[in-house]
């Protein structure tokens, strides 16, 4: 199962004790200053989590795949994601 916004809201309320309205707005607030800084070509670092870059992807020959017809995509930026090591050794279980 996923996590969604609402699983991450509602953990957020049952921790502080704080309304979910509130909750709401401060987990948006947060999302909204992650998307503006990466809107930006700004990186956003975590610690003990991890690293959000925008890569810039060139311009590349590409396959449609319904019709099997060779096509170029354009350049595009990209967001990626690198786990801390800290994040790792958890999810690893070391």
């Amino acid at each position: 199962m996923a996590l969604t916004k609402a699983h991450i809201i509602e953990s957020i309320h049952n921790q502080l004790g704080l309304p979910k309205k509130n909750c709401a707005e401060i987990f948006e607030s947060l999302l909204d200053i992650m998307k503006n800084s990466l809107a930006d070509g700004d990186d956003v670092l975590i610690s003990g989590f991890g690293k959000f870059c925008i890569k810039d992807k060139k311009e590349r020959r590409g396959r449609n795949p319904a019709t099997g017809s060779d096509m170029m995509l354009d350049q595009r930026r990209v967001v990626t994601f690198r786990c801390s090591s800290v994040l790792r050794s958890r999810i690893n279980g070391d």
